[in-house]
């Protein structure tokens, strides 16, 4: 029997507390289960397979649609904290003790607050092209106009992930393939969903309390990851992340954006399987 892969692995379910979560879990059988928390509107297949599968090689790996988002029913809520009490209703829906957690962009904010509010479950964290709670937003006008495009196509994850070169935009276009690559895809996000997210992103630009305090009780260890030239979540909240998380590191890759996981795959797995398997 073929392992399953990005590719392969089946769509699944669980329900908890009236919500159908969509999920996919491939890799080894053995290790703690990396759960993925994917960006703005994106569902299962907005993932690198480079980036799944390579990480899967090592331990188990789960893709997840928080409420409402694509293939899982409900609504989604409008609060960064709602969607990780989501993930936490799901962890605890599959049985799982503890696991670790890769964030990217909003998925990003989700894993903060996972870890703030239920740390028992977190073992470690990736945050990936992310930011704190009220960090410095984008500067670029034109990041929501095209962020929030009904169909979000090439040029817009050009745009919005990829650095402005020759070498980045290369990249970029090689990612689109691949994340193509399986044939059913998991619909895309609804309407509802974007409005609620949007609304989550604003909440979390607020001020709550003394700013970054909240960083501090992240006590897990932490890799923060970002492109040199973010658009979306601009480079200095990463490097913020890695000043107020106790127990981070931060590593910047150069000439990319938002997305610079998928512009180097192989360089991403390998510095996220050494961070995962240290003691």
């Amino acid at each position: 029997m073929t392992a399953d892969t990005h590719l392969t692995a089946p769509t699944r379910f669980v329900e908890a507390n009236g919500i159908r979560y969509a999920y996919r879990r491939f890799g080894s059988e053995t290790g703690t289960p990396l759960v993925l928390l994917q960006h703005f509107r994106g569902g299962l297949d907005n993932w690198d397979p480079l980036v799944t599968d390579g990480l899967a090689k090592g331990r188990p790996v789960i893709l997840f649609n928080n409420a409402g988002v694509a293939s899982s029913s409900g609504e989604t809520p409008d609060t960064i904290d709602a969607m990780g009490d989501h993930v936490t209703a799901f962890v605890n829906a599959l049985g799982l003790s503890q696991v670790d957690v890769l964030g990217f962009s909003i998925g990003g904010y989700v894993a903060q607050a996972f870890a703030v509010r239920h740390p028992h479950l977190v073992r470690k964290l990736v945050l990936v092209g992310t930011g704190p709670r009220h960090g410095e937003p984008p500067t670029d006008p034109r990041v929501l106009q095209v962020a929030g495009n009904p169909a979000p196509n090439l040029d817009d994850f050009l745009f919005l992930f990829f650095a402005p070169t020759e070498t980045s935009q290369a990249a970029g276009k090689a990612f689109w393939e691949r994340r193509h690559l399986r044939q059913d895809q998991d619909p895309p996000s609804s309407l509802q969903t974007a409005k609620a997210q949007v609304t989550a992103i604003m909440e979390w630009r607020q001020l709550r309390g003394e700013r970054y305090a909240y960083l501090k009780t992240i006590r897990q260890p932490t890799l923060v990851v970002n492109g040199n030239n973010d658009v979306m979540v601009p480079t200095i909240n990463s490097f913020t992340l890695s000043q107020h998380i106790p127990n981070a590191q931060l590593i910047v890759y150069p000439d990319s954006g938002h997305g610079s996981q998928f512009q180097y795959p192989a360089l991403f797995v390998a510095h996220t399987q050494l961070f995962l398997d240290a003691a």
